[in-house]
């Protein structure tokens, strides 16, 4: 499949642009790569409307990782393999939002905090995870989900 080019955004509404289109999983490296050459005027207003549409984001993002996982637990009817794909790809995806978020174009004080929040969330969903798996008396979900982090990156 064909990368398509996506100019680094350097205005407000350049920046929209591209924040939709991280949103909506338009060619996930692409749009990584234009918004880690982004620029933007850090200035009153537009950096804190600019740092909430990209929270926003983030968190839409992370919410849809959270359900597709939630769906794939569902359907893997304890298939160790199927299990284990399921918690790759919610890493997978929470290691991207991790340096979706972690953008040079944000000041380094406030790059650090966006930051933590992805990864507290994936640290919730670890531990989450752990406490759920405690209920198999097995313990092979409890290994699977140890040896399988999540929040690995």
């Amino acid at each position: 499949m064909l990368s398509a080019v996506v100019s680094p955004p350097n205005t407000y509404s350049e920046w929209v642009a591209v924040l939709d289109m991280l949103k909506a999983k338009t060619d996930d490296e692409a749009v990584l790569n234009a918004m880690l050459q982004g620029t933007l005027e850090w200035q009153s207003g537009v950096a804190e409307r600019f740092a909430r549409k990209l929270v926003d984001t983030i968190n839409y993002r992370m919410n849809c990782a959270s359900d597709k996982f939630q769906k794939e637990m569902s359907r893997a009817y304890g298939q160790e393999r199927a299990i284990v794909q399921a918690l790759l790809a919610l890493r997978k995806e929470m290691s991207f939002l991790a340096r979706a978020i972690n953008l040079p174009v944000i000041p380094e004080k406030d790059r650090n905090q966006y930051y933590q929040l992805v990864v507290e969330q994936a640290n919730n969903m670890q531990s989450s995870l752990e406490d759920s798996a405690r209920k198999d008396r097995t313990g092979k979900l409890s290994s699977i989900v140890r040896n399988n982090r999540v929040n690995a990156f």
